[in-house]
């Protein structure tokens, strides 16, 4: 799941550097970094309860 999550981040990373570049229009951007935002807090959620 540490793995996931650092993917997750690395994934925001490139989704901002797309949006940047305007490869990605603000629509799609939002979009796609809100599903990273709520895959990360699920990840964070069971990183933290299986400790």
């Amino acid at each position: 799941m540490s793995i996931a999550l650092k993917e997750v981040s690395e994934t925001k990373y490139w989704i901002k550097l797309l949006a940047a570049t305007d490869y990605l229009n603000d629509s799609e951007s939002i979009s796609i970094l809100n599903d990273c935002i709520e895959l990360e807090k699920i990840l964070v959620s069971i990183i933290k309860s299986s400790k």
